[in-house]
């Protein structure tokens, strides 16, 4: 599966534009390298995430094509999330 379409699926970011622009911008990484949003995602790959202010380490738990709302949050570990302090 897509990166963008995985963090849209999984509701890790809400839309799959932004999820794009994100990737674009450089602040995506899959396995500690900048990825872009055409990269495929695989069970255990280790995603990190620079917001504005936050950063988000998870890893991909489960790769599927279509998830209820109530499950989105199964299909990923969240393994550091923190609010930047500078």
């Amino acid at each position: 599966m897509r990166l963008d379409k995985y963090l849209k699926v999984s509701r890790i970011i809400k839309r799959r534009t932004v999820a794009k622009e994100a990737c674009e911008g450089g602040r995506v990484s899959i396995n500690e390298k900048v990825a872009k949003a055409g990269t495929e995602i695989q069970e255990g790959d280790i995603i990190e995430i620079k917001f504005a202010t936050k950063y988000l380490k998870a890893k991909v738990v489960n790769v599927a094509e279509h998830v209820r709302k109530e499950d989105a949050g199964q299909m990923y570990e969240i393994m550091q999330g923190q609010e930047d302090t500078e």
